[in-house]
């Protein structure tokens, strides 16, 4: 029996078509207007090749910014057109004000606003086709889950929260002492015997084995799952598929064999690759810290009037291989904000005052880092410091946690970028998972990503 074969993107793949159809689209929109109307400023011809690279490299990098690559936003109408708009808007100004590669500035308006609207029609254009028909459900995914019956909820959120185009259909319960079945909201259950038909009739194109007890594997579902492998259906196992679509790694699903999961980046010992980096901090950290004095008077300001007390804030972090150093900040919380002890700061923290809450918000408050930063103690991107007491803590429920330690802490990072404030030790678990991802797989490329979503994260006023 054999299934019948579905289209569907991987999430890499939907990135590439997005990055690939934006340059098409906008180049040919332009080529169009050249070819319907009287219009001169953006002319194709082999001497001026360079304004096409030029243009679609503004429109990578600012869409990267503009959130423009993330599935969630490429799938919502609302947010397409607010990161359309933004991207555009700063595309078009910078492409404008970009001497000798690009265009001379025509001296009307009228070709300017023909330019730009037709930059942003022609995304716009390519971004509404792609949620009304590559983004449909005909090319969703449709997967089944071998997994015990209390993980279902957690392994579906998990992986449909990451990937909207990655439909579970169902799961087999692979926990031989489950007193009764049970469907989880549209998730329905398969019953071990009738895997392959199932298979068969719903389009699966992945099973993914997410069970942790060989008992549930029968050998009735284990000759079914040979089967399927030998009819050319694909079948994963969890850990693989979680660390793809979340990029994360998963923690709670590792144990003795750890070591297949932290083969971790040879960038971490590429002498070429950290000496780059290093001068790359140090001219970062140069400019911050002239930024971070143009900001001080206005600091000084809303200090005097918002927080009534010292201007800078030191505390104990944990640094590389586990070595502990004083994190230079400016202050955002009340004075003896700790005198009911040592506690996690949230989102709507009392202990952070209004003028702190601003500063929080759009990161000012760590630009004395970049002390630490010229120090050594810190790294520009890595895992942030934790306080000693909270990594004691949380070291004792959590295994893996002190992996961190084997990179310098970081301004930003992996973590940071992609999800919240950790408020409690299950937030943190998850800050975990980001943070060796990115310990595993740390290169240039997961680098320039982290910078684009930092700018990203204080532009959209997202920081805490």
């Amino acid at each position: 029996m054999f299934s019948v074969s579905k289209m569907h993107f991987e999430i890499s793949e939907r990135k590439v078509l997005l990055r690939i159809f934006d340059a098409l689209f906008v180049l040919s929109f332009l080529y169009l207007i050249g070819q319907l109307l009287d219009y001169h400023y953006f002319n194709f011809s082999i001497t001026n090749y360079y304004w096409g690279i030029v243009l679609v490299f503004y429109l990578n990098v600012f869409g990267a910014i503009f959130e423009m690559y993330n599935l969630q936003v490429a799938s919502n109408q609302f947010q397409i057109l607010k990161s359309t708009l933004l991207t555009a808007t700063t595309t078009v100004i910078v492409y404008l004000l970009t001497p000798v590669l690009s265009p001379e500035l025509p001296r009307q308006r009228l070709p300017i606003l023909i330019f730009y609207l037709t930059v942003f029609f022609a995304l716009l254009a390519w971004r509404y086709f792609y949620v009304y028909f590559l983004a449909s459900p005909r090319f969703l995914q449709n997967v089944v889950l071998i997994c015990d019956q209390d993980q279902v909820e957690e392994l579906v959120l998990g992986l449909e929260n990451v990937d909207p185009h990655y439909k579970i259909v169902g799961f087999v319960n692979s926990d031989s002492s489950s007193p009764k079945d049970s469907d989880f909201y549209y998730i329905k259950e398969i019953k071990k015997q009738n895997l392959e038909a199932f298979v068969a009739t719903h389009s699966v194109s992945e099973i993914v084995i997410a069970s942790q007890k060989t008992d549930g594997i029968t050998p009735d579902l284990y000759q079914q799952l040979l089967h399927l492998l030998e009819s050319g259906n694909i079948i994963r196992e969890y850990t693989q598929v979680y660390e793809s679509k979340t990029q994360r790694i998963p923690v709670q699903y590792i144990a003795r064999d750890f070591y297949r999961f932290f083969p971790f980046s040879r960038s971490n010992n590429n002498k070429l690759y950290l000496l780059v980096v290093r001068f790359f901090e140090f001219v970062f950290s140069l400019l911050g810290l002239i930024l971070c004095a143009f900001f001080i008077p206005l600091i000084v300001i809303g200090n005097f009037i918002g927080n009534k007390g010292s201007l800078f804030y030191s505390q104990e972090r944990v640094g590389k291989n586990g070595a502990v150093f004083e994190i230079y900040k400016f202050r955002t919380m009340v004075k003896n904000s700790e005198s009911d002890g040592v506690v996690f700061a949230t989102s709507n923290d009392k202990r952070i005052t209004p003028f702190g809450k601003f500063m929080r918000k759009t990161r000012i408050d760590e630009l004395p880092q970049f002390i630490n930063v010229l120090k050594g103690d810190m790294a520009v991107i890595g895992p942030r410091p934790e306080r000693p007491f909270f990594v004691n803590e949380i070291a004792q429920i959590m295994p893996f946690y002190e992996t961190r330690h084997v990179v310098k802490p970081g301004l930003t990072g992996w973590a940071q970028v992609n999800y919240s404030y950790g408020e409690s030790i299950d937030e943190s678990l998850i800050k975990l998972q980001y943070d060796l991802y990115y310990i595993k797989h740390r290169s240039v490329f997961l680098d320039l990503s982290i910078t684009f979503k930092t700018i990203t994260t204080v532009l959209f006023y997202r920081g805490q």
